[in-house]
């Protein structure tokens, strides 16, 4: 693993079950294994890292989303808590810890959130063969972000609860497509 990916990697993991506040950069420094002044060589700054830390978890969870169905969607969320633990939103941990103050973290989160939509309506667009599926993106983005906020407290099973009501949606939505 090369210096970048382990810092990140090891930033990542204090972030996440610390919170960015709590987590100061000479606890990260010393989690990874390095000066100090290396740190700062590979991160810049504390906001830097945090940045380069969510584009790198944005990556690593659009992949894992990288399914066919909104069956396996709400599979793959469930996956992800599995594996990576039921905290919360990071990017959404970020961006209430900064206020929304700062410029990288919100640009990250945004992203981010954008991402996760375009990727729900390409999912529904090669389940369903539709375009005109704008509200039903919204209510499984809606489910998908409620579930990983439930999951903090009812753990897995709120995916799971979710992804029972993400196929009722999209039943009743097949039925009013074929009453118009």
């Amino acid at each position: 693993m090369n210096t970048d990916s382990h810092l990140i990697s090891t930033a990542e993991r204090l972030f996440d079950q610390h919170g960015f506040t709590a987590t100061g950069m000479d606890r990260v420094a010393q989690a990874a294994c390095m000066s100090s002044r290396t740190l700062y060589k590979y991160a810049g700054s504390k906001t830097a890292l945090i940045a380069a830390v969510l584009s790198e978890r944005d990556d690593r969870f659009m992949r894992l989303l990288n399914v066919p169905t909104v069956d396996a969607l709400f599979e793959s969320l469930e996956q992800w808590i599995h594996e990576e633990g039921a905290r919360g939103c990071l990017f959404l941990r970020a961006q209430g810890e900064s206020g929304g103050e700062v410029a990288e973290i919100s640009k990250a989160m945004r992203k981010h959130k954008a991402r996760l939509r375009k990727k729900i309506h390409r999912i529904l667009c090669l389940e369903r063969g539709e375009d005109d599926c704008l509200e039903l993106v919204e209510q499984l983005l809606i489910l998908i972000e409620g579930a990983t906020a439930a999951a903090v407290y009812r753990g897995p099973q709120a995916v799971k609860t979710a992804r029972g009501m993400a196929a009722l949606l999209l039943i009743q939505h097949s039925d009013r497509s074929r009453k118009t």
